[in-house]
């Protein structure tokens, strides 16, 4: 299993823009979310090993903190003709098996993936009220085969948004399996 770090873009940056089918076919935007006073994307899959350690403690922490406000989305960006797993049919099953209460959108063009900078699966950005990167980098220090993961990191950063105070600056990258890029859309930074 070959880990991928997440890229540490620059924090303060504006929430890039999209408009992605979700499960069901509806079309959701970042504008959906303008009057949350956080914002949570994930850029996720279903196959990925490092996901799947994570995916039952991110519904819990989804749903915990959508009862607060935050808005949460996930966002699916790996080529399903070499992944068909991934495809927004098995989408909609995982997010179902999971109880995933968030949107689960995918990014078939890649374009999302590109604009946010990410690279891996699990892939974290929390915004602030302004849509201000505020943190990226780990759910947890948890990984495949560890400690049963506990959303410590993402909950500390999730918390602070809440509290209009600074995130904590000790944010360390995200691991899991890279983005699986369609031949010749590959970023810069992969």
């Amino acid at each position: 299993m070959v880990q991928t770090a997440s890229t540490m873009v620059e924090l303060g940056i504006e929430a890039p823009d999209f408009a992605l089918p979700d499960v069901n076919g509806n079309i959701v935007s970042l504008s959906d979310f303008a009057d949350a006073p956080a914002l949570l994307v994930v850029f996720m899959c279903n196959h990925c090993p490092y996901v799947i350690h994570a995916a039952d403690e991110l519904a819990r922490l989804a749903a915990e903190y959508q009862k607060k406000g935050v808005a949460v989305v996930g966002i699916n960006s790996n080529d399903v003709s070499t992944y068909p797993e991934d495809s927004p049919e098995n989408m909609a099953r995982e997010a179902a098996r999971r109880g995933y209460t968030f949107p689960y959108l995918f990014d078939e063009t890649q374009e999302a993936a590109h604009a946010y900078c990410a690279a891996c699966t699990p892939d974290f950005f929390v915004f602030d009220r302004r849509r201000k990167l505020a943190y990226r980098g780990q759910m947890d220090s948890s990984r495949p085969g560890g400690a049963a993961p506990t959303g410590a990191d993402l909950r500390a950063a999730l918390d602070a948004v809440l509290e209009n105070r600074p995130a904590p600056t000790d944010q360390k990258p995200s691991l899991g399996c890279n983005i699986k890029w369609r031949p010749g859309n590959e970023p810069e930074y992969f």
